[in-house]
């Protein structure tokens, strides 16, 4: 698997994102940002497809609400796309929709892929192996699905927990002050994004 880790939208190397997801179909997963009003949700995903689509990319939106408690409704759709761009938000929630729809599973066993994993914020907080240090930025009570048991672990493809919007002109930036110092009280692994930039793995 290859990663494109942006702390917020498409970051500075749009360049490397194009060599990256060139000949791929990229499915949108929007859920991050499920807990907000319908309609500055809609306009919000809209940009962040349009991004894309400026880029020359192929996107379909993929809303794993459609695909609670049918894993191998969402694996069979899932075989149409070689990789995912990943929206911020609130990472429980995503972390939720992943969990209920079994995008969990599915990611995973794609590792060993030629398969693209990209995305923002909280898109890219969930590889990380815990969630216990982002509480101070993202709420864990919100609860859009129903009132599930909140999920703290992370998906455990990434070693460390990315905390972005690092030292930025983000409302948010205080905040993953705050967040840096817990995660070094608590002996949990991090690294730091500022906007802009990004973490590639090939």
């Amino acid at each position: 698997m290859k990663f494109y880790l942006s702390s917020y939208k498409l970051g500075n190397q749009s360049e490397t994102l194009k060599r990256l997801a060139k000949n791929r179909k990229i499915a949108f997963i929007p859920n991050a940002l499920d807990y907000v009003k319908p309609e500055a949700r809609k306009e919000s995903n809209l940009k962040n497809i349009k991004d894309l689509t400026d880029l020359g990319f192929e996107v379909e939106m993929l809303d794993l609400q459609n695909y609670f408690g049918k894993k191998n409704e969402l694996e069979k759709k899932f075989a149409e796309f070689q990789g995912v761009w990943v929206r911020g938000g609130n990472t429980f929630v995503l972390l939720q929709a992943m969990k209920l729809s079994g995008f969990d599973e599915i990611i995973k066993n794609k590792i060993n892929d030629d398969f693209l994993y990209g995305g923002y914020s909280a898109g890219i907080c969930v590889l990380g192996p815990t969630l216990k240090g982002l509480t101070i930025v993202d709420d864990p009570a919100q609860k859009p699905y129903g009132d599930y048991e909140t999920v703290w672990d992370g998906l455990n493809i990434l070693d460390y927990l990315i905390l972005p919007h690092y030292q930025s002109d983000h409302p948010e930036s205080a905040d993953i002050d705050k967040e840096v110092e817990f995660c070094k009280s608590q002996n949990i692994p991090f690294k730091t994004l500022s906007d802009g930039e990004v973490i590639i793995i090939e």
